[in-house]
């Protein structure tokens, strides 16, 4: 006689049928489906209702509005002139000049941050390549 089967067994790791059960790619939320027919034919007219508010002097459909049509720069390109980061070494003079140039107002500190971390991510890449031609060498004398 063969002892029962762990009802566990195999299971391990995958608990669940292949496939994804759960909602389809795209679908929306009942509480959307409802705002969607609630305000279906009316997009023009809500519009406009906003901008007479906004031109009334209505600062809540100002804000609205402006926002609507020039919202906020999340992200914008600087310049900062770097020398040329070929090597580890080279990232102390291109991080020098970062700081140089949020020194000298050409950028913010936030800016200067993001070209700090994305010069410490180049520098780590330099890294790796440097050391792989070392082993790479080392390996061929070997």
């Amino acid at each position: 006689m063969t002892e029962p089967r762990n009802p566990r067994e195999n299971t391990r790791g995958k608990p669940f049928e292949p496939g994804n059960p759960g909602k389809p790619k795209g679908a929306r939320s009942r509480v959307t489906l409802a705002i969607e027919a609630l305000l279906e034919g009316q997009h023009e007219a809500l519009t406009q209702a906003a901008i007479d508010k906004a031109l009334e002097g209505d600062t809540v459909a100002l804000r609205l509005c402006l926002d609507r049509l020039a919202p906020a720069r999340k992200d914008a390109p600087i310049t900062i002139t770097l020398p040329p980061v070929t090597s580890a070494a080279d990232t102390v003079a291109a991080s020098s000049a970062v700081l140089a140039a949020v020194a000298g107002g050409e950028c913010t500190p936030d800016e200067g941050g993001r070209v700090l971390a994305l010069l410490t991510a180049h520098r780590a890449i330099v890294e790796a390549g440097d050391l792989e031609r070392r082993i790479a060498a080392l390996e061929e004398k070997a």
